[in-house]
């Protein structure tokens, strides 16, 4: 359990909790009582924090994927590669450029103003789904969402790509089928959660901003369900 694999699983957890508690509470308060409203402050909060967590989430499963190349490629050096030090500083590493990214993308979106009671046709307060009740410009903000989903969002996409690349090459290169079989089943896990959380993603915020029920559906499975998910993706295996 001091391996690197259950530190990164540790902090995925925490983050999964962190991500979920941004939206849910507010959620299960719109459910239950007739007025469903929320201050322009507290929408921006929301933005902010749901950024953040995604964000951190994004980095810290671009490091699961490097964590699982050096597992499966060098086996015998893992504790070393990995080593204590390194595994801190990553994890604090995408915290902190998550943070950074959403202090950008809210510093920009403080400067839009807001026509009075407007329906927010969303279960949470997301930048595209707050940019047709602007009455200003929106964009200086969608430019600085649309740079920071390709340097951030993608960045992290190919990385977690590339180290799946070497991963493969590693896996055909095993002569037996039971080491094969062994060495796919330590990434299978995080392959299914990468593909859950970018999978949702992706399609919520590629696709137009329609305000359709797909719409909804994309958002709450990357922001409520796969957090849930990934405790009973990474128990399966146990």
């Amino acid at each position: 359990f001091h391996s690197p694999m259950y530190f990164f699983l540790g902090q995925l957890s925490f983050l999964d909790l962190c991500h979920s508690s941004v939206t849910v509470p507010k959620l299960l308060e719109n459910l239950l009582s007739e007025k469903k409203a929320i201050s322009v402050e507290g929408c921006l909060a929301q933005v902010f924090f749901l950024f953040a967590t995604g964000g951190t989430e994004s980095c810290l499963l671009s490091v699961m994927a490097y964590d699982r190349y050096v597992a499966i490629s060098s086996p015998l050096l893992y504790s070393q590669v990995l080593s204590r030090q390194l595994c801190a500083g990553l994890v604090w590493g995408s915290w902190g450029l998550a943070f950074l990214d959403a202090l950008i993308n809210i510093l920009v979106a403080l400067n839009l103003d807001f026509c009075e009671a407007q329906t927010i046709h969303h279960f949470c307060c997301e930048l595209p789904s707050l940019y047709p009740l602007s009455c200003s410009d929106v964009t200086a903000s969608f430019t600085a969402l649309l740079c920071s989903s390709v340097l951030h969002f993608f960045g992290n996409f190919l990385l977690i790509f590339f180290s799946y690349v070497h991963i493969l090459s590693t896996i055909l290169s095993i002569s037996s089928t039971t080491g094969r079989s062994k060495a796919f089943s330590t990434c299978s896990s995080h392959l299914t959660a990468v593909i859950f959380f970018y999978g949702s993603g992706f399609l919520r915020y590629l696709m137009p901003n329609s305000e359709s029920t797909q719409e909804l559906i994309f958002s709450l499975q990357y922001s409520v369900i796969t957090p849930m998910l990934n405790p009973v993706i990474y128990s399966l295996r146990n």
